[in-house]
């Protein structure tokens, strides 16, 4: 029940424009863009905490609550800006 659920938030979020796996796109609540992996029922360097996450900013330097952006809410530099800027992929 919990891993059908999982999919159904993953297919939900996808439909709802949120691109989720390896290089997803988050913005902590700073306003720092970067990109980090969000796997939906997963997390070994964030706690989680429904569609947000606690976790490092590598941006600010900081520990803060990150959530996914949408892609196409953002404008193209904002997005370079993210893809230069990348969580660590181990914790």
């Amino acid at each position: 029940m919990v891993i059908a659920g999982y999919i159904a938030g993953s297919f939900v979020a996808a439909r709802a424009g949120y691109r989720l796996g390896r290089n997803t796109i988050v913005r902590c609540r700073a306003g720092h863009l970067f990109t980090t992996i969000w796997i939906p029922g997963g997390s070994l360097k964030a706690i989680r905490l429904g569609p947000w996450r606690i976790q490092w900013c590598p941006v600010g330097r900081h520990v803060d609550l990150v959530r996914p952006v949408r892609e196409a809410d953002l404008s193209e530099s904002d997005r370079e800006f993210a893809a230069g800027h990348r969580d660590t992929l181990v914790p």
